[in-house]
């Protein structure tokens, strides 16, 4: 194979599950995060789908998870007047290990790295990447403080402003998807937890798409998409939750729904961001050096998979380096296997975010895995390299 060292960008969810896959297939590995600690967006919260759930079983790590936020096994859906349109059960909610689960983006983060070092992954924060330098015997990390790190294999986890990205291809830049999303949590809100309980709740209002799901503990955690045009950085910045606020409730009221009444009981954490995505056909790699997780394929929040999505990658890249007859075999067959999965779901992210219809898929069906090769592929004690 000719991998004996790993270095990754970036300590985050992609980072982590990152460092934890490729040690658990007998590769050394070092995690070089920017950040000085392991906070990142504390504010915002995500949902791992049943997909991501399974990726962390097969590192040993659903422990660390859920311990963390509440399970939703089940969705429903309205429109604008509040008529119910569907029920249904929502992931593998019958397996306890695979449940959706709703959860802070900053909990998460530290739980995966705290779980990493108890494996005796060595994370170093406050390693700024500057620059990377590949040659046919290695790959070079030079940082701000003028230190560097030497490997045979760099991974960029360093999600969508990634440095690592720009070193293989600089042109490759985030593009708006056509919605701003907010994001809140409240104690007040007009809705109860026996009533809600692990149960994600999707309202398809005339101005706003809408989603809320309430802890145990009686906290509604809640977004709401809105097509608009980006906000800039310094409306971002400088933006209260008051203005926010403002700016959502009047848009709800449109709707007969509880959705208003559930931000105007906001009054402390409320938060907003442009849903943006990186443009299929982005190049992942060059020579020694690889991007996954948002680095590569960040989408739209629509679908809700972007963590998700980033806990597959790295159990499917660890495989493949562990099966594969050498490096470039194996980071070609990764990027065979991951490639048409992720931009159809950054494509079909994309779509609902701009509001237009996602045209059939013209790929023959081998090429997007399905659930059933998902299963497969995600297997650890499956060889991915025979069995593909």
């Amino acid at each position: 194979m000719g991998v004996a060292r790993i270095l990754v960008i970036g300590g985050g969810i992609a980072g982590a599950a990152t460092a934890m896959a490729v040690r658990k297939a007998g590769f050394d590995v070092v995690v070089h995060e920017a950040h000085p600690d392991s906070a990142e967006d504390l504010g915002a919260f995500l949902t791992l789908a049943s997909n991501g759930m399974r990726a962390l079983a097969q590192l040993d790590a659903s422990a660390a998870v859920t311990a963390l936020g509440f399970p939703l096994t089940s969705m429903r859906v309205f429109d604008g007047t509040g008529e119910q349109l569907a029920q249904a059960p929502l992931g593998e909610a019958a397996d306890p290990l695979l449940r959706y689960r709703c959860l802070r983006r900053g909990d998460l983060n530290s739980a995966l790295q705290a779980e990493a070092g108890r494996r005796g992954i060595e994370i170093r924060h406050g390693a700024r990447l500057v620059s990377v330098e590949s040659g046919p015997a290695g790959v070079t990390a030079h940082f701000a403080d003028g230190g560097t790190a030497t490997a045979d294999l760099l991974i960029g986890a360093d999600g969508l402003g990634s440095r690592v990205r720009r070193t293989i291809a600089a042109e490759a830049q985030p593009v708006y998807a056509g919605q701003r999303v907010f994001y809140g949590y409240t104690r007040t809100a007009p809705v109860s937890a026996p009533e809600e309980e692990a149960r994600i709740t999707m309202i398809r209002g005339s101005a706003t798409a809408f989603g809320y799901a309430v802890s145990p503990e009686g906290e509604t955690y809640w977004f709401a998409r809105v097509s608009a045009d980006p906000l800039s950085a310094d409306a971002i910045a400088h933006g209260t939750p008051e203005t926010w606020r403002d700016l959502l409730v009047p848009l709800l009221r449109k709707d007969t729904t509880a959705a208003a009444d559930i931000v105007e009981a906001t009054t402390g954490t409320l938060l907003v961001t442009n849903a943006t995505e990186i443009p299929v056909g982005t190049p992942w790699r060059s020579g020694r050096t690889l991007i996954l997780g948002d680095a590569a394929h960040a989408a739209s929040p629509a679908t809700g998979q972007g963590a998700s999505m980033a806990l597959e990658d790295a159990v499917i890249l660890a495989k493949s380096l562990r099966d594969a007859p050498d490096m470039d075999s194996a980071l070609s067959h990764y990027e065979a296997l991951r490639r048409p999965r992720v931009e159809y779901n950054i494509t079909v992210s994309g779509n609902i975010s701009r509001g237009v219809p996602t045209p059939p898929s013209t790929a023959p069906a081998a090429a997007r895995p399905g659930e059933d090769e998902l299963v497969r592929h995600l297997a650890w004690e499956a060889d991915i390299w025979t069995a593909a």
